[in-house]
């Protein structure tokens, strides 16, 4: 009967939006299980260092990498830092998400920008930044994070903008492959996100795990451990995939 390893010994995963919230907790179940981990954010240096510093006291292998995955320029000096720092980027993992909810006819075309060119377009920078060399070694992981939120109209700018992540998704796979396996993640609203969004509308938490038939919300280290299991063997043929954890929540019904 075969066996599943899941070390990840040997490869680099490179995370965005790492110094908090998800990306964070991704970066650290990566390198619980032997990547080195390269952290990057735009904004949040003492809390990227801090989470840095407590892979490397565990035994792992983390360096923190400052740059706005938004910008052209600077997509490219992450990857070329991380290449030199860390070795090539095996696993890429696009993580940063900024979030905003006001209705389109008021919504500042500032605001529109930064959570496009985040969330969407960095997407497809960093993936054509990093698939040369995947496909040069025969392999490579990129793994997208979309939302629930694609799934409603009443999300503004950040549902699109995760709706079009899981295009990119599809469209990447065939592009990519076949050394390089191309999915995303769909969390339903997350536990430890819930104050986030009641901030914007106080009854949805409620709401949502009314509605959802695994009667709770996903959490943080689940999505991470997922995450890790689609990079190992047991993936191999999975790709163009945008994988639901939401408790059944998005389960079509009348």
């Amino acid at each position: 009967m075969p066996t599943y390893e899941l070390s990840l010994a040997g490869r680099t995963a490179l995370v965005t939006g790492a110094a908090r919230n998800l990306p964070a907790v991704i970066a650290s179940e990566f390198a619980a299980a032997g990547a080195s981990v390269a952290i990057n954010d735009v904004a949040n240096q003492d809390q990227a260092e801090t989470l840095a510093a407590s892979i490397n006291d565990r035994g792992g292998r983390a360096a923190v990498f400052m740059a706005d995955v938004a910008d052209g320029e600077q997509s490219a000096g992450l990857v070329k830092a991380v290449q030199d720092k860390l070795g090539t980027v095996d696993i890429l993992i696009n993580g940063a998400g900024p979030f905003a909810m006001d209705p389109f006819p008021q919504l500042p075309e500032a605001d529109w920008d930064r959570v496009m060119d985040a969330n969407l377009k960095a997407v497809y920078m960093l993936s054509g930044l990093v698939a040369p060399e995947m496909k040069a070694k025969g392999w490579g992981r990129i793994i997208n994070v979309s939302a629930g939120s694609a799934d409603l109209r009443n999300h503004s700018i950040y549902g699109l903008s995760k709706w079009g992540v899981r295009h990119l998704t599809e469209s990447l796979a065939l592009e990519l492959g076949p050394e390089i396996t191309v999915n995303a993640i769909s969390p339903g609203q997350i536990a430890e996100s819930a104050p986030d969004i009641s901030e914007f509308d106080p009854t949805f938490i409620e709401r949502a795990i009314a509605w959802t038939p695994a009667g709770r919300l996903v959490t943080r280290p689940e999505i991470a451990r997922l995450m890790v299991l689609m990079c190992s063997p047991v993936f191999d043929v999975v790709t163009g995939e945008t994988l639901r954890m939401d408790g059944g929540w998005g389960i079509p019904r009348w």
